[in-house]
């Protein structure tokens, strides 16, 4: 499984929906969902370190 790929298509899927929740709906909404796009980086970096270790 490909982690590198997974967490930069979640990381951009949820940077879209952070610019559609910022301008349709919430604006602190929008800013809090497009602060998960690093977290969703470094996990999926770190997933695949470990699964490389193995």
């Amino acid at each position: 499984m490909d982690w590198k790929k997974i967490g930069f298509g979640a990381s951009l899927v949820s940077i879209l929906a952070s610019i559609g929740i910022y301008f349709a709906h919430d604006e602190n909404l929008g800013i809090f969902v497009g602060l998960w796009a690093s977290a969703l980086l470094l996990l999926s970096d770190r997933l695949a370190d470990m699964q490389a270790a193995e």
